[in-house]
């Protein structure tokens, strides 16, 4: 058997690719490490308990003693683990330097004594490269970031290159675009505008809500991990982006349209500080090695919206419990006013 150690695989991205991969390789043994956070939750692998070839560690990638002795043991890991939210980053930089950075730090010094690991993807994000206001960036591209939370994922980035480079830890770096699927919590925006459209709330949409992003469907993302394990180079960085480039306010309303729902709920709220206007990767490397987004934009966020609308009850405790309403009131409540649309 492989061995297999997925961390963050309690959360968004790295749920969907524990299951992408159980069902992909009846030779991997998957060692799922998480410290079930606030966005990492057992309920996501709730399904897994009793599969044969998968086990749950619930520990924090920053602890040597946990994650140590699980990556030395491992032929591949894949590492999603990490503080992830910008919103979060501007009031809690500290955090995300601890996990994303110093915990990305733990992993690779243990992977330096791994006799078998043939693979370490450090999975990173469009967001390092800063707003983009024309063309798309490539791998080659200065990394640009613009807020603590892209810093954090820069500087994981580059120190797992320097590992490879210096030690020959056999890194691959991905670096995807904003993602989407089920199992998303609801502070991210295509979650949050499902759950708040399905209880008639207003959605606070930042600025003028023209910021432009990429989507890529969490499965595209899951394969493209899978191929780069198999095929792609050590050292060397992958774009990963759905194709599918819209405006926020654009997709407000195709939100909306899914559900129903007026568009008098759209409701502006001031800007967030540092707020990067637009992200476009070119995906040619990537392309060339047989990869190509599967999931048209309009049939994925369809299904998405229509898994948010099934499960209520996943994310009803989330949006009803303590910390998400604290969070919820101190980042959008004093800001949100009717709009005119």
């Amino acid at each position: 058997m492989v061995e297999v150690v997925v961390t963050g695989g309690a959360g968004f991205i790295g749920s969907n690719f524990v299951h992408h991969a159980l069902d992909a390789h009846a030779d991997w043994r998957i060692t799922t490490l998480d410290a079930l956070t606030y966005a990492g939750r057992r309920e996501n692998l709730a399904d897994l308990d009793d599969h044969p070839r998968h086990r749950f560690v619930h520990g924090d990638i920053t602890d040597a003693a946990v994650a140590g002795p699980l990556v030395k043991g491992a032929e591949i890991v894949v590492h999603f683990a990490a503080e992830t939210h910008v919103d979060r980053s501007l009031e809690s930089a500290g955090a995300f330097v601890q996990t994303d950075v110093f915990g990305t730090f733990v992993l690779l010094h243990a992977a330096r004594e791994a006799p078998d690991l043939r693979c370490f993807v450090q999975v990173s994000t469009d967001e390092v490269y800063g707003s983009v206001a024309q063309g798309s960036s490539r791998e080659t591209d200065e990394l640009r970031p613009r807020n603590p939370y892209a810093a954090s994922k820069a500087a994981a980035d580059r120190l797992a290159y320097s590992y490879w480079a210096t030690h020959g830890v056999p890194v691959v770096i991905t670096r995807a675009s904003n993602n989407y699927g089920p199992r998303q919590h609801p502070e991210k925006l295509i979650p949050l505008f499902v759950t708040n459209a399905i209880g008639q709330r207003p959605l606070p949409l930042y600025g003028d809500g023209l910021h432009v992003r990429d989507w890529l469907h969490v499965d595209d993302h899951c394969r493209a991990i899978d191929l780069l394990i198999e095929r792609g180079s050590r050292g060397d960085a992958y774009n990963v982006g759905g194709g599918n480039t819209t405006t926020n306010l654009d997709l407000t309303h195709r939100i909306l349209r899914a559900l129903d729902r007026p568009a008098s709920l759209i409701a502006p709220v001031a800007d967030r500080p540092g707020h990067d206007r637009r992200y476009a990767l070119d995906t040619a490397k990537l392309r060339a090695l047989g990869w190509e987004p599967r999931t048209a934009f309009e049939a994925g966020l369809t299904a998405t919206v229509d898994w948010y609308v099934r499960n209520e009850a996943w994310w009803r405790p989330i949006t009803e419990g303590s910390p998400h309403r604290v969070y919820y009131e101190r980042q959008y409540g004093r800001r949100e006013r009717p709009a005119s649309a």
